[in-house]
C-alpha cells in the first residue's frame, strides 16, 4: 500500500524541483525527505528517482504516479470537505492568501461579513504574490487565496489547483501630465477616449517607468505590455505598493500601470488614462476543497461584498 504522505512529498518534488526546496517548504530536513522518498520507492517496487550527483530527476514511472497522487489528494480533500460539512458550520483556522491591493480593499469587508455569519471561523491572512500561491496551497500552508492575472500574463494551469472567477478591473496608465486633448483637472478618461493600449504606452516609451519588483506578475505584465507596444521600459523605480507608485508618479519620477483597486485615493497631480486592458481576480483552492464549508464561506463573503467594493473603487 502506498503511503499518502510520501505521495505528497513526491508530488511536491515534481513541482518544486529539488529535495531541498521540498524540505524547506514542508519544514522537513532534506535527509528526512530523501528517506521518505526512498521508502516510497520500496513500496512502489520500481525506481522513482534518478540521482546524478546532487541532482534528482523523476523517472517516467514517478511522473505517472504523481498524476495518480493528484487524483488521490483531490479525493481526500473532498472527503475532508464532506466531513467538515457534517459539522455545525465553518470553524477553526482558515489560512487565506491575497495580493496587496485585495488585502486592502477586498479582504477587510469580507472578514467583517465572515465574523458576523461564522464567528467560530478564524481567518488568518497573509500577503502572497500570485506567482507563489500554487505551491503554498499544495503544501497546505494556505487553504484558499485570491489571485490575479493580466491580459499579457494569463494564469498558468497549476496541477492540483482549482479556481473560480470573481471580478475584472480596468487598467490605467498613470502619468504626471494629462494626455493630448485632456482638460487640466480630469483624472480619468472614459473607455472610448484612449487610443489602443499600444499607442498609449508607446507615447511614453522615452519616459522612466515605475514597475513592481522583479518576479511578480505585475512586473511581468508591465514589461510584456510595453514590449507589445514596441519598446522595453526604462525602469527607474521598483515598488509594489500602488499608493507609493502613485506618489512617485505625482513627483514626476516616472509613469506606471495601475489597476482599479490601486486607485482608492490618487494624488491630484496624477492623471489616469484608462486602457483597453484588464486584471482578473479569482479565488483559488486545492482540487476537491471547493466544497469545504470554510473555503465556500470565504468565497461567498467576497462575492457578497463585491458590489459595494466595485462601486466605491
Amino acid at each position: 500500500m502506498l503511503d499518502v504522505r510520501r505521495l505528497r512529498l513526491l508530488r511536491e518534488l515534481a513541482h518544486r524541483g529539488t529535495i531541498a526546496a521540498v524540505a524547506e517548504a514542508l519544514a522537513f530536513s532534506p535527509s528526512a525527505v530523501s528517506q521518505q522518498l526512498t521508502a516510497l520507492e520500496r513500496e512502489a517496487g520500481v525506481a522513482l528517482l534518478e540521482r546524478t550527483g546532487r541532482r534528482v530527476m523523476l523517472t517516467p514511472a514517478a511522473h505517472g504516479l504523481v498524476r495518480h497522487a493528484e487524483a488521490v489528494l483531490a479525493v481526500l480533500e473532498q472527503a475532508a470537505a464532506e466531513l467538515a460539512e457534517a459539522k455545525r458550520g465553518p470553524a477553526g483556522p482558515l489560512r487565506i492568501g491575497t495580493f496587496p491591493s485585495a488585502a486592502r480593499v477586498v479582504i477587510p469587508p469580507a472578514l467583517v461579513l465572515l465574523a458576523e455569519r461564522w464567528p467560530e471561523l478564524e481567518p488568518m491572512v497573509a500577503e502572497v504574490d500570485p506567482a507563489g500561491v500554487a505551491d503554498l496551497l499544495r503544501s497546505g500552508e494556505l487553504d484558499v487565496a485570491l489571485v490575479h492575472d493580466y491580459d499579457f500574463v494569463p494564469a498558468p494551469v497549476e496541477p492540483g489547483i482549482a479556481s473560480e472567477p470573481l471580478f475584472a478591473e480596468a487598467m490605467y496608465l498613470a502619468t504626471a501630465e494629462p494626455g493630448p486633448g485632456t482638460p487640466g483637472p480630469v483624472r480619468r478618461i472614459l473607455p472610448s477616449a484612449p487610443r489602443s493600449a499600444g499607442q498609449a504606452l508607446a507615447a511614453h516609451a522615452g519616459d522612466p517607468w515605475i514597475l513592481a519588483t522583479h518576479g511578480t506578475l505585475c512586473h511581468a505584465m508591465a514589461i510584456r505590455a510595453c514590449q507589445a507596444a514596441g519598446f522595453t521600459p526604462r525602469i527607474r523605480h521598483r515598488v509594489d505598493d500602488f499608493d507609493t507608485v502613485l506618489a512617485l508618479v505625482a513627483a514626476e519620477q516616472g509613469v506606471a500601470l495601475v489597476p482599479e483597486l490601486g486607485l482608492l485615493a490618487p494624488p491630484a497631480a496624477v492623471h489616469l488614462h484608462r486602457l483597453p486592458m484588464s486584471r482578473r481576480t479569482t479565488v483559488a483552492f486545492r482540487h476537491g476543497a471547493g466544497g469545504h464549508p470554510a473555503v465556500a464561506a470565504f468565497g461567498a463573503a467576497v462575492r457578497a461584498t463585491l458590489p459595494v467594493i466595485l462601486r466605491n473603487s
